[in-house]
């Protein structure tokens, strides 16, 4: 009896909250009037040869009025049916107008939400996140799209707080145009929900510099993000970049796929360019987003997982050169789980035992270069090439 009593009292609540509402006020003071002015044309009406003989008839010469359609086959003869058409006329026009307004309105409001990046994200799956801002932001895009054909632009959410002019360069580029963009802090969950991080399957977070922030806060911020992703969404693939390899333990605890420590690889350039032997250039060419020889990884066939690297080796009959093979690939989550669920299978307990600590030390996209003939060829793994020149 509580029970139905309270579900009583919540319908009496929302219906007292919605009645409330000023438009909701309005439509029914104009609903109302609607009636009264049926009404009156009916009566006014059904003894007079203006063929409104119903109150069908005075509900259909009602709506094509109100509409300001008026075909004109039917029309009041009576003077109070000619007032009520005129009151009817204005009220139309008035609907009208308020309506085509209120649309406007919308839309437009809904541009700028969406310009300024207030807009909510609809729903999404399978989407791929930008978290943060650095200089070269567009260059970045460019690549992102050019190096992932297989994720259109409508399924890239941009998250930041950089400064609006900044974001609007972005926008004006035709090629950025459908790109989504939401404005925010990424270490805010709330932010990261509105981003629909649950049904997201990557996220690249970039070393921030939207605001004058510290290396160390970059970097706090860049681990602070992984672990609220990672918290909400633990199968998503994450990409970090850090400017200090002394966080990278910390985002390898957080679960983090990949670690960029783009400052090392600066420094690494750096020494290998003074020795004067041409390093730089031999690792930019493989990096190169130009018509060069690159580095590539290629599924290996299911008949060679389990075999030595040799005789996958002498398989290839291709101008790619392999140079090695890259363990555990893709999320660590799902790795985790299945490399967990296969030390299970074994019935010796200490087998079980000794199988659980090296899935606690896994860690995911490891490579191996180079290894000998006699290697084994693990499961979860792709080949790493050198693809050439196609012009070469």
């Amino acid at each position: 009896m509580k029970k139905k009593q309270s579900r009583f009292k919540k319908l009496i609540d929302k219906t007292e909250t919605f009645l409330s509402i000023p438009s909701v006020k309005v439509g029914i003071i104009v609903f109302l009037l609607l009636i009264v002015i049926v009404l009156v044309i009916y009566k006014s009406e059904e003894e007079t040869n203006s063929r409104i003989n119903s109150l069908f008839d005075a509900i259909w010469y009602t709506i094509v009025t109100i509409t300001t359609v008026g075909y004109g086959d039917i029309t009041p003869a009576s003077v109070s049916g000619r007032i009520s058409a005129m009151l009817l006329l204005i009220v139309g026009v008035a609907i009208f107008g308020i309506l085509s307004g209120k649309f406007a309105s919308f839309l437009l409001d809904r541009q700028q939400k969406k310009g300024r990046g207030l807009l909510i994200m609809g729903k999404m799956k399978n989407h791929f996140l930008i978290c943060g801002w650095k200089p070269g932001f567009e260059k970045i895009l460019e690549g992102i799209l050019a190096a992932n054909p297989e994720i259109p632009a409508e399924r890239i959410v941009i998250v930041n707080n950089a400064d609006r002019m900044e974001i609007e360069t972005v926008q004006a580029n035709e090629k950025f145009k459908a790109i989504n963009f939401l404005y925010g802090d990424f270490t805010d969950e709330e932010i990261l929900m509105k981003a629909q991080i649950k049904n997201a399957e990557r996220v690249l977070i970039l070393a921030d510099s939207s605001k004058q922030y510290s290396s160390l806060e970059t970097d706090s911020r860049t681990v602070l993000g992984v672990i609220t992703i990672k918290n909400l969404n633990p199968k998503i693939y994450c990409v970090a970049e850090i400017i200090d390899s002394k966080f990278e333990k910390h985002l390898s605890l957080a679960r983090c796929d990949e670690i960029i420590l783009t400052s090392d690889y600066e420094q690494n350039l750096l020494v290998q360019a003074s020795s004067g032997k041409g390093m730089s250039h031999i690792l930019r060419e493989l990096v190169s987003e130009e018509d060069s020889s690159v580095i590539i990884l290629q599924e290996i066939p299911t008949d060679f997982v389990g075999k030595d690297y040799g005789t996958y080796r002498k398989s290839l009959k291709t101008r790619d050169i392999l140079i090695g093979i890259l363990e555990n690939t893709g999320n660590f989550y799902v790795r985790r789980n299945e490399a967990l669920a296969e030390a299970q299978k074994n019935p010796d307990v200490e087998k079980i035992v000794s199988n659980l600590k090296k899935v606690k030390t896994l860690k995911s996209n490891i490579p191996v270069f180079n290894p000998p003939d006699d290697y084994i060829v693990p499961e979860s793994s792709k080949a790493i090439l050198i693809r050439g020149k196609t012009n070469a």
